[in-house]
């Protein structure tokens, strides 16, 4: 069986999905905190455990018999609390029996101790010395930060708000990486591995012509100093040339090329 921790969530979610395209839906499971906001996926023939990463005890049950594992990272935003939920789910899967388990990281834990990696660079030592077969999966930050809903006021404007500098993302998005994490599960080469996933690098300015070639109207980029909030924070990582980091690990495990700019910008724009 392959058991997905998180799966409530809009990852989590886009994970199963894949998954049933590849496996009968009584070969998947899935760890909830509640698993009464899954009744979809309990009605077709999902099987439904409460998983909670604060509550090991009901993480051994509910990683029983999975011969893999998807531990999706924790939702927590504090890296030490992030990080002793991770070990005590790897706990409940060397105690649960688990056969491997993969991981989602992100881009860089393998050498960045502290800031936003901390939680995944102490979750990937305990991999490596806790005796679990395993992959690692590093996510870059998804499209979906960047590429939304709201590029339409920028067609309806004709300016496209830039505070990144001009400088490349390398972005990917959440589908790609579903569909990533649905294949390693299901295939039998991946063990072991660790795998730093990237879209294809993109910039403001082509995200502006991109605009102006979908809709058909004319759209320019112009430049801004970093937003407040989270956001500014994004585009001065962005600024500092922090995304422009590229491989073809996505691809190839997709085994096609990731989702290219055209095709986000045309489903958003087409959105009702």
């Amino acid at each position: 069986m392959i058991v997905v921790s998180a799966a409530s969530g809009a990852f989590g979610r886009l994970v199963v999905g894949r998954l049933l395209d590849l496996v009968p839906a009584d070969r998947v499971g899935v760890a909830v905190r509640d698993p009464g906001k899954v009744p979809d996926l309990a009605a077709r023939g999902v099987h439904v455990r409460l998983g909670d990463y604060d509550d090991p005890a009901t993480l051994r049950t509910a990683f029983e018999g999975a011969d893999r594992l998807l531990l999706i990272s924790s939702p927590e935003l504090d890296p030490s609390r992030r990080t002793v939920q991770h070990r005590a789910a790897l706990g409940a899967a060397r105690a649960g029996g688990v056969g491997s388990v993969v991981y989602t990281s992100f881009l860089g834990a393998d050498t960045q101790a502290d800031g936003m990696t901390a939680a995944h660079h102490a979750t990937e030592r305990e991999l490596a010395s806790g005796g679990l077969p395993h992959t690692l999966l590093r996510h870059p930050f998804y499209s979906e930060a960047f590429l939304h809903s709201g590029l339409r006021a920028a067609v309806a404007s004709g300016e496209l708000a830039d505070g990144t500098g001009g400088r490349g993302i390398n972005t990917a998005s959440r589908g790609d990486l579903a569909e990533a994490a649905a294949r390693v599960l299901t295939e039998d080469h991946h063990v072991g591995r660790a795998y730093d996933f990237t879209g294809v690098l993109w910039t403001y300015d082509e995200l502006a012509d991109t605009l102006s070639g979908v809709s058909g109207r004319p759209v320019v980029r112009r430049e801004r100093d970093p937003a407040p909030g989270a956001q500014g924070w994004l585009e001065t990582q962005v600024r500092s040339g922090a995304l422009e980091r590229q491989t073809d690990d996505l691809q190839r495990v997709l085994g096609h090329p990731p989702t290219g700019l055209a095709q986000t910008v045309t489903a958003i724009l087409d959105q009702d």
